[in-house]
């Protein structure tokens, strides 16, 4: 009996990460990251971002279509 509402658990759970993802637009890009500079970047480089980065991410849409009043 546990084992099957341990199963039942892992199955909600799945279910609820894929609706999520579905919901919040992930399944829409091919990519996650745009090029190898926005990977190089999301891991290393957001500590001390330059001005270089900022026109690369503004030129390579790195970060998506802002969304007004998403706050």
């Amino acid at each position: 009996m546990k084992r099957l509402l341990v199963v039942m658990m892992a199955i909600f759970f799945l279910a609820g990460c894929g609706a999520a993802a579905r919901e919040s637009g992930y399944y829409e890009h091919s990519t996650l990251y745009t090029s190898w500079s926005h990977l190089k970047f999301s891991n290393w480089g957001y500590k001390q971002v330059s001005q270089q980065e900022v026109d690369k991410s503004k030129a390579q849409s790195w970060w998506g279509i802002t969304v007004e009043g998403s706050r």
